[in-house]
């Protein structure tokens, strides 16, 4: 079964924000909104929405990727307030929040924010704190938890084949190749032949870096998670190397002062292919299928 895929932009703060948009357009169907990582799109839930026939999926594009390219600041009060105007814009009034990476944290802020409009959170990979050194620069954070994957930002691309080679190379996808990534791929790139970029806007990544580590926003809402949370952890990391980012001790230590929060780790996974590869996509989903089930009856 093939699900239904259009797009639309949004009005935001500064701007527009592309939304990617899977199943039927209808109020009562279920719902959840899927928002992607720190260098990534909403076409990185490609596979997770085809393995969820009959659910509402909205998935924008936060604002520095994809097709947003919004004025203004970014961090996360300001991702947070743009998925409200999405929602608004979309007449949903509560959804189930499912983010990847970046965007677990940006969920977390949403939630303690506009706690109305979220019922329950899926955090993939994400919105707990990541054992990064003290003392780093914006820059040296970066380059510590995303090495390459950010350093490609600078780069520039003859055609989307040298694109592709590159990730060919990336050891997170050398058993997790698919179509489905490659029109990820494809999408990332903007520009023309041969000085073809990735979208994703160097500068907005790194204030939401700094954000992330010495803002407020997320430090205040992780003191107070205010909706039932499943993290899904990979037990590799995002050059396929053990441990993940949620190395078992240290995740059980912050899991006791988080009474909201429990976790699963999604076996043969790493920080990519959770979501972007056959056997995380299908782990993502059932939670999905899940969570809106226990909306459904609370």
């Amino acid at each position: 079964m093939t699900t239904p895929y259009r797009t639309t932009d949004v009005p935001v703060l500064g701007g527009t924000l592309r939304v990617g948009l899977w199943g039927p357009d209808t109020a009562d169907a279920p719902t959840a909104l899927l928002v992607h990582g720190i260098t990534a799109s909403h076409r990185s839930w490609r596979l997770v929405a085809e393995r969820l026939p009959g659910f509402r999926l909205v998935a924008p594009d936060l604002r520095g990727r994809g097709r947003s390219h919004p004025e203004g600041d970014a961090g996360m009060v300001a991702h947070a307030d743009d998925l409200v105007a999405v929602l608004d814009h979309l007449g949903i009034d509560r959804t189930v929040l499912v983010g990847h990476s970046m965007g677990a944290f940006v969920g977390l802020v949403m939630g303690d924010r506009h706690p109305d409009r979220v019922s329950r959170l899926v955090l993939v990979d994400g919105g707990l704190p990541l054992a990064v050194p003290e003392g780093l620069t914006a820059d040296e954070v970066i380059s510590f938890v995303l090495g390459p994957t950010a350093e490609r930002l600078a780069m520039r691309f003859a055609d989307v084949e040298a694109y592709y080679d590159f990730w060919r190379r990336h050891p997170a996808f050398a058993a997790d190749w698919t179509p489905a990534l490659e029109d990820y791929l494809a999408y990332d790139l903007v520009g023309q032949e041969p000085e073809l970029r990735p979208a994703t806007s160097y500068d907005v990544m790194a204030r939401d870096t700094v954000d992330l580590n010495t803002g407020t926003a997320l430090a205040s809402a992780l003191t107070r998670v205010r909706h039932p949370a499943l993290l899904l952890t990979a037990p590799r990391g995002l050059l396929d190397e053990t441990p993940g980012l949620y190395e078992a001790t240290r995740l059980e230590g912050m899991l006791e002062t988080l009474p909201m929060v429990t976790a699963r780790e999604v076996e043969d996974t790493n920080h990519y292919t959770i979501t972007m590869g056959e056997r995380g996509a299908s782990a993502v989903a059932a939670a999905v299928q899940d969570e809106v089930a226990a909306m459904a009856t609370a």
